[in-house]
Parts: structure tokens; sequence; C-alpha cells
């Protein structure tokens, strides 16, 4: 997945949210906290969602000293787990019940709205509930995230914590991928209260190196599928002009050198570039392996339509970019990186 650029996300609204940035350089001292500090801080944490990326950021909440009860419906990863010292419980009911905050990835809206309204859900338990504070970090649609943290704050505390009578939730979804996950330098985008925000910025920074305000619940997952929406639509427009140049007998990098150097830069162009030969280190360059999976792209586009039509929006570009990646998708392209659409959408060629 790609990190994401703030100023381009800013410009796909007229609103201007109020953002509070954390990097880890600025909060270095909860990285050498003790075990002790962490857990009487926030003790025992609930992770729910031990796949690609959800096993990584427990990981590093491990190996910064927390203390875990895990849950997954994967029972080989359980006993990875359970091997590191972990509790590991066998549904999300049971995390309730032994945590103090709780932590989620899942793979959509469904599966979260299941987990946590669901049989065995986390807040099947009924009133009151232990944990005091829910993040999710799944990539949905923000509505979902809403109804969520309604459910949440509509439960009591089994025990009050510093004033507060009720849970909080925080919608958290990442950008960075799973080599980000796996190196603790994920970025967070955090909707919910700003009390909430602060008080789990420790646990952001055990699993990335920046985490960014957003506002109010479901401004995270707002965030997240309107960056990933510009960078899709930012892709495609840079692999048509790529495309039409190559069939009008300009190469792709001199195409590039032309971009970089003019109004047509972007990250697309002088970071991610699509056409094979033109960058090292880039997808493209290894057959469009790795990267951020055109499956996936094509689910947060949908969301982002989804999103749109719900209230109404004019999005002809999400519609557009929506179609073209399931098609990509269902030409069985589903797992290359979402770069790919130049060769497999637009037929470019590599360059010699």
């Amino acid at each position: 997945m790609a990190t994401f650029k703030l100023r381009s996300l800013l410009g796909l609204h007229k609103w201007r949210p109020k953002l509070l940035v954390c990097s880890a350089s600025h909060f270095s001292p909860f990285r050498s906290y003790s075990s002790l500090n962490d857990t009487s801080l926030f003790g025992r944490i609930g992770f729910i969602g031990l796949g690609n990326m959800g096993s990584r950021m427990a990981d590093n909440l491990i190996k910064a000293g927390y203390n875990l009860a895990v849950h997954d419906i994967n029972h080989n990863v359980m006993k990875m787990f359970s091997d590191k010292g972990a509790l590991t419980e066998d549904s999300p009911l049971k995390v309730a019940e032994t945590s103090d905050v709780v932590i989620t990835m899942l793979p959509s809206s469904n599966h979260v709205l299941d987990v946590y309204t669901g049989q065995n859900g986390l807040l099947s338990g009924g009133n009151p509930l232990r944990p005091w504070l829910f993040i999710d970090s799944s990539t949905i649609d923000p509505q979902t995230s809403r109804k969520a943290s309604a459910d949440v704050c509509n439960c009591s505390l089994m025990h009050k914590r510093d004033g507060w009578k009720t849970p909080a939730m925080l919608d958290a979804p990442v950008s960075g991928g799973v080599l980000a996950a796996e190196n603790g330098t994920l970025t967070f985008m955090v909707g919910g209260t700003e009390e909430a925000y602060t008080a789990a910025k420790p646990l952001f920074l055990s699993m990335g190196k920046n985490s960014i305000y957003c506002g109010g619940s479901g401004n995270g997952a707002t965030a997240k599928i309107c960056n990933n929406l510009a960078m899709a639509i930012s892709m495609l427009g840079v692999s048509e002009a790529f495309a039409l140049g190559q069939s009008l007998g300009i190469a792709a990098s001199t195409l590039t050198k032309i971009f970089n150097s003019s109004s047509a830069r972007c990250w697309s162009s002088d970071t991610y570039n699509p056409v094979p030969g033109v960058m090292d280190g880039v997808p493209s360059s290894r057959n469009y392996i790795g990267g951020f999976a055109s499956k996936l792209m094509a689910k947060d586009l949908n969301l982002a339509a989804a999103s749109a039509k719900e209230i109404g929006l004019k999005c002809p570009l999400t519609s557009q970019a929506e179609k073209i990646f399931t098609e990509l998708c269902n030409n069985g392209h589903e797992a290359k990186d979402f770069s790919g659409v130049f060769r497999y959408y637009y037929s470019g060629k590599d360059e010699q």
C-alpha cells in the first residue's frame, strides 16, 4: 500500500478538518516505556484479525511489551501467537471479557459488524463492558464505522476510567502495507473523539511511525478511501498518458522526464512509475508482483462509490475507476499491483 500524500487528500475536500500529526520521533518516550508502564496504562490488549496486516501489527505490540489476547479463525496463526505468550480466545466475546483495549483488523464492513455486534461478538455480552477503548483499523466505509462507534458508545463501562462513563471507539485505518506493518512504520488515519485519540497514541506509535487525527467518528475511514481514490485516478491518468504517448511514438522514459519537471508531476510518475523498465524498485520492475493488489484497490473504490451514492454525490471518475479495476480483477490480474493497469488494461509496452 502506498504511503499517502496528505496534501492530495485534503485537496479532495472543500472543508479543512483539524489535523493533529503524531510522529514517533516526537513521542519516543512511549517506545522506551517498560512493559510495566505500558500495562499500567492499557492493561491487556485484545487483537482480532491476524491476517497479513494484523499479525504483524499484533507482533509489534508484543515486541513493545504489551500483554495480548488474540482471536482469529486461522488456528495456525493462533498457535503461533500462543507460542509468543499471547492469550488465545475462541471468540470476540471472550477477547472483550479479558481485555481492556480491543483492536480489530478485518477484511470488510460485514466482518466488522459481525465481530462487533454478531453472535459471540465483542458487544454481545451485554452491559457493562470491560474494554474502555475499541480501535478498528479495517478499511471499511465510514457509515459502518459510525454505526459501530454508536453501538460501542451506547454501552457502559464495567470500570470507570478517568471520568469516562462509556467506552470509546476510534476508526484508524492504515497506510503503508505489509512491509510497513512488519517494520512498524505504518501511518494511522484516525477518527473519533480527540480525547480517545490522545489516549491511544502510544498504541499507534508501537505499530507505526505516524498518526493523523482526522476529526469525528468515521473520518479516519473517509480519509483512507479518499486517499486511495485519488491514488487510483492518478495512476489511471498517468498510465493512460504513457500508453497514448507510446502509441504516438514517444518513449515512456522521455515522457517521465517531462512529467517530472512539469505540471504533470505526481507520485504515480516520480515515485511509483507504472511502466516496466523506467524505474527500479517498484512493482512495475518486477512484473507487478508485490505492492498494493488490484483486488484491494477495487474494494476501496467500491467503498468510495457506495459512499458517494449514499450521499447523492456525483463522482464519475470514481465510477469509471471502479469499473476498470474490477475488470482487471475479472481478467485474472487481481493479485497484481494496481499499477499493472498500464499493461493489463491499456496494453502499454515495456521500456526497452
